[in-house]
């Protein structure tokens, strides 16, 4: 089974509370065993649209990715998110080995 990965695209309309966000989401992380590839960070746009952050985080499979995100520690940092920030947010596969 290929390692995946959660791509989450930030737009952050409270800069004041969304370090909130980032320690509500540790208990899930640990949890699952989250690891972050990106976690913010210069970027340059090369083309289409951007936002703010950009964050990558790798799972060891897809059903464990979809398990953090469902996860009661996930969902209630999610709502702490969606207050202070707009996102964009999938998981996807990564190469099998």
């Amino acid at each position: 089974m290929s390692k995946a990965y959660w791509i989450v695209r930030v737009s952050v309309r409270d800069e004041q509370n969304y370090p909130e966000y980032l320690a509500a989401t540790d208990l899930a992380f640990k949890k699952f065993g989250a690891k972050f590839i990106v976690r913010g960070g210069a970027f340059e746009r090369m083309e289409g649209n951007a936002r703010d952050r950009n964050v990558v985080v790798e799972f060891k499979d897809r059903p464990t990715a979809a398990a953090c995100y469902a996860s009661p520690e996930y969902q209630g940092a999610r709502a702490i998110r969606q207050k202070c920030a707009d996102a964009d947010f999938i998981i996807i596969d990564g190469i099998a080995d």
